[in-house]
């Protein structure tokens, strides 16, 4: 199977601006760079599905190259609802930072930043040297200004097309980049500097886009609960990405296994079978949480993160750890709590029951545990014996329920 051939298997082709694109990308030897502006200090799983079609370009004999917008991550470009929020020149340089060494490690990519060509240009040299290549009927025509119009658009956003096309035109001239990959939203910006190229060198640029990864209701893949799924296991942790991953939907997973794995199309379809005729095992959505979860950070972490499902699933949290257990919950959201009292008290004072009655109840019908172990007196107290790594007490109430507290 061709390279453009498995892009399209995978679902990954949505836009291309010219069909000889596919020849040349069967053939290898092209210089195509990704880009993405430095909004945090890590990439999140929506940010993979691109950077894998880098790889994959990256092992059929492409050079890639990664753009970190340190000047247009100034600007911010254009969302479908509003403005989005400038953020400070520190926390900018900080997740530059932060990102190239991320991709360096994960990919082994050659990241640039837009800032170091952008930073000397005079506002009277953009006008003239690209301001006058752009129409701005044409440029009001590209879907996510149209989106903006009723409720207004600034300048700085406008001009986002404009400094993205002179990312590819110094590229192109500089490093004879000739294509740029990105997600679909980016089709605007993409075809923008392919006729800046096209208009300033009378020379052809390339660009292809693939889909946005959604769920089968059409949200982002890896929002969870208005949070992102970081790549960064200091900011997800390689549990709750397995916890993520492993929930999927049947209907979607195998185009995630697509999108998102090296597997072959003989083993995704092998895979596909045995999970329709066993859906219960979960084998595409445990392969895929493999695959993703070793690729990012390791074997070890992945045989960490099933080693913590297994403890949490059998209520057993003897011999974590603290970060075992900031791994687990939300360490945001664990509140203190004062020990040496008895059950009844600290059940209610950890709002785990809303009357002593109530909490005398779930004791004596054995619905209270400690770390894992059953609490069956009301008159037992809860003391530093009970901590979990001198730190962290765990309620679970009935199978379900989990209250998870730390003590100073």
């Amino acid at each position: 199977m061709s390279l453009f051939e498995d892009l399209k298997y995978r679902g990954l082709i949505k836009d291309i601006s010219s069909d000889e694109l596919e020849e040349k990308l069967n053939k290898g030897g092209m210089t195509f760079y990704i880009g993405t502006d430095p909004t945090a200090d890590s990439l999140h799983i929506g940010h993979l599905s691109s950077f894998l079609i880098s790889k994959r370009l990256k092992e059929a004999g492409h050079n890639p190259i990664l753009l970190i917008g340190g000047a247009t991550g100034r600007i911010g470009d254009p969302r479908p609802t509003s403005e989005r929020e400038m953020k400070s020149i520190e926390e900018i340089n900080h997740n530059i930072e932060a990102l190239s060494k991320q991709v360096k490690d994960l990919f082994g990519f050659e990241v640039v930043n837009n800032y170091d060509w952008s930073k000397d240009i005079n506002f009277i040299d953009f006008l003239r040297d690209y301001g006058k290549y752009f129409n701005v009927n044409y440029m009001l025509d590209k879907d996510i200004i149209r989106r903006r119009l009723e409720t207004g658009i600034t300048y700085t956003e406008f001009s986002y097309m404009i400094m993205q096309a002179m990312d590819y035109l110094y590229l192109y001239e500089n490093r004879n980049c000739t294509l740029q990959v990105a997600g679909s939203d980016q089709w605007g910006n993409i075809t923008a500097g392919i006729d800046l190229i096209r208009k300033k060198l009378n020379k052809e640029a390339y660009g292809f886009t693939m889909p946005l990864v959604t769920t089968k209701n059409g949200t982002k893949f890896g929002k969870s609960e208005g949070n992102a799924l970081w790549l960064d296991k200091n900011k997800t942790s390689s549990y709750k990405m397995y916890q993520y991953l492993i929930n999927l939907e049947d209907e979607m997973i195998i185009d995630y296994l697509k999108i998102f794995t090296f597997l072959s199309k003989e083993e995704i379809e092998n895979i596909a079978k045995e999970t329709k005729d066993r859906p219960e095992d979960r084998l595409a959505q445990k392969t895929l949480a493999k695959e993703i979860i070793t690729f990012l950070h390791g074997e070890d972490e992945y045989n960490r993160a099933l080693r913590l499902t297994e403890k949490l699933f059998s209520n057993d949290f003897d011999n974590l750890t603290k970060k075992d257990i900031e791994d687990i919950f939300d360490i945001d959201k664990i509140d203190n709590i004062e020990i040496n009292k008895n059950i009844v008290d600290l059940l209610v004072d950890s709002n785990v029951a809303r009357s002593k009655r109530e909490a005398r109840e779930f004791v004596l019908g054995s619905a209270i545990s400690i770390n894992g172990n059953k609490v069956n007196y009301i008159d037992t107290i809860i003391d530093s014996k009970y901590l979990i790594d001198n730190t962290y007490i765990i309620i679970r109430r009935g199978k379900k329920n989990y209250y998870t507290f730390k003590v100073n």
